[in-house]
């Protein structure tokens, strides 16, 4: 287990979310001295945390929580999340680790080299970039500060579970978060399942994929609320991770 210095709470404030579908939700954010990283993470702290509370750790994305970009699905499962932690009661953690770690930039780079064919993980190869170049050292320590030792993790993504746990984070379970496909975002996600081991459908993606004819010039799926249930699809169950 990596040894990780401890860091403490800096302060707390209520914030009254709204989102663009009506959807509304009072959360406490939580900001941090000692992070080992030097970055601004906040912590979004959701209804009544219990002793093993529901926990996202979300990858900022101007492009998808911002903009609304149909190429990632990083704003749909912000909002999903967001509902999720809520209602079971939990904290998402907001990590300034925009483009897998590589920045703003960087990632709109890699979104130019990902139109002349290549995928997600590629293009940032092309770049000379780390495909993924996150690390979870700061989680772990804003977890610590607010008194979690363990969790059920929501998320698909088995490396986020790895992490905590070296960084010793007890999490006992990895819940699966909603599918949010367009055709702009669809070779994404098969190269998530394909390469870092994302618990996607992967056969639902290939029949999506085959039906959209790679349609990164098409108009994209309408998403519903993440609470509405039309379109987002959960991916399979699945136990501890």
């Amino acid at each position: 287990m990596l040894d990780t210095p401890a860091a403490t709470q800096r302060a707390r404030v209520r914030v009254p979310l709204r989102f663009h579908d009506g959807y509304s939700v009072d959360a406490e954010l939580v900001t941090f001295h000692g992070l080992a990283d030097g970055q601004e993470h906040v912590a979004v702290v959701l209804g009544d945390p219990g002793p093993v509370p529901l926990v996202r750790l979300h990858s900022e994305c101007l492009t998808g929580d911002v903009l609304g970009s149909a190429r990632c699905d990083c704003g749909p499962q912000l909002r999903e999340a967001v509902e999720r932690i809520a209602d079971r009661g939990g904290i998402l953690l907001y990590l300034r680790q925009e483009g897998r770690g590589i920045g703003l930039y960087n990632k709109l780079d890699a979104y130019a080299l990902q139109d002349q064919g290549l995928d997600t993980y590629e293009a940032n190869a092309a770049l000379g970039l780390p495909e993924d170049a996150r690390d979870y050292t700061a989680a772990a320590q804003m977890l610590r500060a607010l008194g979690v030792t363990e969790l059920d993790l929501l998320s698909n993504n088995p490396d986020k579970a790895e992490q905590l746990r070296g960084r010793g984070v007890d999490v006992r379970d990895r819940v699966p978060t909603g599918v949010f496909t367009t055709p702009h975002n669809v070779r994404y996600l098969r190269a998530k399942v394909l390469t870092t081991r994302h618990t996607l459908p992967l056969a639902d993606l290939t029949e999506f994929n085959d039906l959209a004819g790679l349609g990164t010039r098409d108009a994209p799926v309408p998403l519903p609320s993440a609470g509405s249930g039309r379109t987002a699809r959960p991916a399979p169950p699945i136990g501890a991770a």
